[in-house]
């Protein structure tokens, strides 16, 4: 069996781009003692690849040299571990490759029968997850207050507000194109979208927040967290889950202007990291797919085909071209 892979050939500069990688044809390889063979079928593409391939972070940086670090999930097709047998659908960090052998203890979880892959790695996943404990551990939102979501089109954006919604606030949603804020209204429930691609995010906030917003679920960062923050309520709370607007940047981002505001406001800035959550995962993922099946939450995922189009899928986060949740089918 042939395993194609993507290696990390250099340190982006800027957007990556297919330089930056290396696309190799190795023999797949064998799994040895406690390990298993895994078929990766679907990659996840996130923001945060970014900051991974470029320097260390929460987690070290991936080598140059090594496969490019993404979520996936696959099947087992082999096995040497007595808890995981040939036919498991397992997702995991398994990189951008079509097989990965790899010790499952701790590091692959399986997917129950009957839920859909794509499912799995949206809403029921980690950018589910990281959208249930942002917002309520953090955010810690109550009855009628104002939630506004910046990246809300976006697989983790789009989760939020719809659990703002189901805890009785009001969520606004920032996005980027009529198609994705008219997505937002009509299927997601928020009560106004704003297009900071044709409208002024600032004066559409202090028309749609007279009262000032009550948490920022940001995922964006630059101007439109320095908006929001001249918008904040008293008490209000800021929730940092990314910054994708300065994730290309090849110089250091300036620091928000309107940051003084947490100080008149008596706010809260906080960011947070779902890896820290997860020992509560079964609560977050029992949560989310009660309200996928009553319909409270809608999901919407973009699925691109074929490995050997993994950089620019990637790319499709930074050019706002991805609808819902990246994701990227390589086999069947």
């Amino acid at each position: 069996m042939k395993n194609r892979q993507w290696l990390l050939a250099r340190r982006p500069v800027g957007a990556i781009k297919d330089s930056d990688f290396d696309f190799v044809e190795t023999e797949a390889p064998a799994p040895g003692e406690g390990q298993v063979l895994v078929r990766n079928l679907m990659l996840s593409c996130d923001p945060t690849q970014r900051g991974w391939i470029a320097f260390d972070t929460y987690l070290p940086a991936v080598r140059i040299g090594e496969v490019v670090r993404s979520g996936g999930a696959g099947r087992i097709e082999a096995s040497n571990h007595p808890d995981f047998k040939v036919g498991d659908i397992v997702t995991g960090l398994t990189g951008w490759q079509d097989y990965v052998a790899m010790n499952p203890k701790g590091q692959l979880s399986k997917l129950p029968a009957g839920v859909a892959l794509e499912l799995a790695m949206s809403a029921l996943g980690l950018t589910g997850m990281t959208a249930y404990f942002g917002l309520l551990d953090v955010g810690r939102p109550a009855a009628g207050e104002t939630v506004v979501v910046s990246g809300a089109a976006g697989a983790t954006g789009s989760v939020a507000g719809q659990i703002a919604k189901i805890k009785s606030c009001r969520a606004i949603g920032i996005a980027g194109g009529p198609g994705k804020c008219r997505w937002l209204i009509d299927e997601a429930g928020f009560d106004a979208a704003i297009d900071y691609k044709s409208e002024n995010v600032s004066a559409r906030l202090k028309d749609l927040c007279p009262k000032g917003i009550d948490i920022f679920y940001d995922n964006v960062g630059g101007d439109i967290l320095d908006a929001a923050l001249a918008r904040l309520a008293m008490r209000g709370r800021v929730v940092l889950c990314g910054g994708i607007a300065n994730y290309n940047a090849t110089e250091p981002a300036p620091g928000p202007k309107n940051y003084l505001n947490l100080v008149v406001q008596r706010g809260r800035m906080e960011g947070f990291l779902v890896l820290d959550y997860l020992p509560r995962a079964a609560e977050a993922v029992g949560a989310l797919a009660g309200w996928v099946q009553s319909g409270q939450i809608k999901t919407k995922v973009d699925v691109q085909h074929g490995l050997d189009n993994a950089p620019a899928t990637l790319r499709r986060l930074f050019e706002g071209r991805n609808e819902g949740k990246q994701l990227l089918r390589i086999a069947e």
